[in-house]
C-alpha cells in the first residue's frame, strides 16, 4: 500500500490541528502538529507579535518534510502558506497531498480569540493572510471551506487524499 502523506494547511486559527487530528484518526496514521516543531526562538518571536521570516521558517519546514522520511504515512498540520514553502516540503516528500482549509478573516479571528494557550496572537493574522497563496491547480491537493462541520471536512479530505495517494 502507498503511504498517506498529508499536510493540512492554512492560516493560524483556521482549524488545522483539529481537522488534522480527526483526519489522522480516520486514516489510522500518526498526527504531527507542526506547531510542536517550531524552535523556541520562533515561538518567542511569534508570541511577541513578530511574523517569521523565510529564514526563520526554513528549518521548521525541513522538520515538517522529514515527518514523511522513508515514505512514512502521517497527517501534519502546518501553515504552508506560500507555494515556495510547499515546494520545500515537496522537495523531501514529492507525493504529499495538501488539504487547504480556507476561511475568511472574521471566522478565523473569532476562533483565535476563543482558544487558550496558543502562542500565535491575533495581531499576526493579517500577516498570515498577506502571505497566503492558495493551492494552485498544479499542486496535489484540495481546498475546503473551513466553515464546514468537522465530520464533513474529514470525510471529503479522506476521500480526496485516498484517491490521490493510493
Amino acid at each position: 500500500m502507498s503511504s498517506l502523506q498529508i499536510v493540512v494547511m492554512g492560516v493560524s486559527g483556521v482549524g488545522k490541528s483539529t481537522v488534522g487530528r480527526a483526519l489522522a484518526s480516520e486514516l489510522a496514521v500518526p498526527f504531527i502538529d507542526g506547531d510542536d516543531l517550531h524552535s523556541p526562538e520562533a515561538v518567542a518571536k511569534m508570541t511577541g507579535g513578530e511574523p517569521l521570516t523565510d529564514e526563520d521558517r526554513a528549518p521548521w519546514l525541513a522538520l515538517v518534510a522529514h515527518s514523511f522520511d522513508g515514505g512514512a504515512s502521517a497527517v501534519v498540520a502546518c501553515s504552508a502558506l506560500a507555494v515556495r514553502y510547499r515546494d520545500m516540503i515537496r522537495a523531501t516528500a514529492p507525493n504529499v497531498f495538501f488539504v487547504e482549509l480556507d476561511a475568511g478573516a472574521d471566522l478565523v479571528a473569532a476562533r483565535i480569540e476563543y482558544r487558550d494557550g496558543h502562542f500565535m496572537p491575533l495581531e499576526l493574522l493579517a500577516s498570515q493572510f498577506e502571505t497566503l497563496e492558495h493551492l494552485q491547480p498544479s499542486e496535489n491537493g484540495v481546498r475546503l471551506d473551513a466553515g464546514w462541520q468537522l465530520e464533513e471536512l474529514v470525510e471529503v479530505a479522506a476521500v480526496c487524499a485516498r484517491e490521490n495517494l493510493l
